[in-house]
């Protein structure tokens, strides 16, 4: 048999690559060679993306750069194309991202995780530390990652290709980076928003009153409800009850997990939406309830869906959505409720969604359906266009 010392190169790279656990295909370069631009998607003005050439920039010793194989459109995205709430125009936005690694410097050995990285390696960004010491990765006493930046969130600098909506993006020495080679793409466009809700279960498992048998209610059946319920099914949680006001939300929340649904636009006044959540549950109140809408109404009458000593997460607004209206005693004083709040997630978290994803799809939840649109990058203005319509669930630029 004639095998050319290409063909050897090839199975002696495969061989490598199944001893390492990874998939042969995650350990190849992307083909051919690095160009000297990349595209760039920089939203430019409000509700406005131009697509921009940049030049690749020389790596730096502790350096990485990433050719980009999708990212996921989120609602932060869309605050910041629809109002500028970070004052950052002009800026490359995409913080849902993954690639593959093209090129390293010549210090790049490991990830943030300890675990080995090459050429050829898939890749997720968590955050770029800020020399703060209550950012570690195995502290339980953790801060989450509004002490750092993220990729996708950064001003506009000389090297441009600050956010994954792009070709390529480069990663700078000082920032957390996660081996993902074991997970497929749409697993690895969906991490950064499942981390957001295993820091929202876990900040919730504090509290002490979730677990395997409660009753929980999950309002809000976005991307972010819809995760949650997912979480909370991996968990052993039997008994939740999803509520939205979009049927097929509702109907999908029954495929992540959910028993039973209520939608609220079926019931007038919240003496009735609660009436209906509490006969959901068999003629009981719900012992924890997760609120994850942006929705100061919604917040405001979550109290009424929980019992008298039971539990709330409140994760819906990241951004100034308002204030909402509660009556102290009647919602928290009398009921005894204990309430965290989330926001975002930690390094910690991030690696342990890893572990929840390969879970999910361990146990048959669906959740490539969370992603309903597909759009190259030169799309981007419509692919937030049907963000803002909520015409579906997760959008995601996904590279030619």
């Amino acid at each position: 048999m004639d095998i050319n010392s290409e063909k050897i190169q090839q199975i002696v790279a495969q061989v490598l690559s199944e001893m390492n656990g990874a998939p042969a295909a995650a350990k190849s370069a992307s083909s051919g060679p690095i160009p000297s631009t990349s595209r760039a998607a920089m939203l430019t003005k409000l509700e406005h993306y131009d697509i921009k050439e940049f030049p690749i920039p020389e790596l730096g010793d502790d350096d990485i750069l990433v050719k980009v194989e999708g990212c996921g459109v989120c609602g932060t995205d869309a605050h910041e194309f629809k109002r500028d709430p970070f004052g950052l125009i002009p800026v490359v936005l995409g913080h849902e991202g993954t690639g593959e690694i093209v090129k390293m410097g010549k210090n790049v050995k490991k990830d943030s995780a300890g675990k080995p990285l090459s050429v050829g390696d898939k890749v997720v960004t968590c955050m770029i530390f800020k020399d703060n010491p209550d950012i570690t990765m195995f502290d339980l006493n953790k801060q989450n990652v509004g002490g750092a930046d993220v990729y996708g969130l950064l001003p506009d600098d000389d090297i441009h290709l600050n956010g994954w909506f792009a070709d390529y993006m480069v990663i700078r020495g000082g920032s957390t980076v996660f081996n993902v080679s074991d997970l497929d793409l749409d697993s690895r466009i969906l991490i950064e928003p499942c981390a957001v809700l295993i820091h929202a279960v876990e900040r919730a498992k504090t509290t002490g009153i979730l677990r395997f048998n409660s009753r929980v209610v999950v309002q809000g059946c976005g991307p972010i409800g819809l995760i949650c319920i997912a979480i909370l099914r991996t968990m052993g949680v039997e008994n939740i009850t999803a509520v939205d006001g979009e049927q097929k939300r509702l109907d999908f929340a029954k495929e992540m997990g959910a028993n039973k649904t209520v939608n609220f636009k079926e019931h007038k006044g919240i003496e009735a939406l609660a009436g209906a959540v509490e006969k959901s549950f068999g003629g009981y109140l719900a012992d924890f309830a997760f609120q994850c809408t942006g929705s100061p109404i919604a917040h405001s009458n979550i109290y009424k869906f929980i019992r008298n000593g039971g539990g709330l997460c409140e994760l819906g607004f990241f951004i100034n959505g308002g204030d909402a209206t509660i009556n102290p005693h009647f919602d928290i004083c009398s009921k005894e409720i204990t309430t965290v709040g989330s926001w975002v997630y930690t390094l910690r978290d991030y690696a342990t969604t890893f572990d929840f994803l390969k879970r999910a799809k361990g146990i048959g939840l669906p959740m490539s359906k969370l992603i309903t649109h597909r759009y190259p990058l030169s799309q981007i203005n419509e692919a937030h266009e049907t963000n803002l319509k909520m015409e579906g669930l997760k959008i995601a630029i996904i590279n030619e």
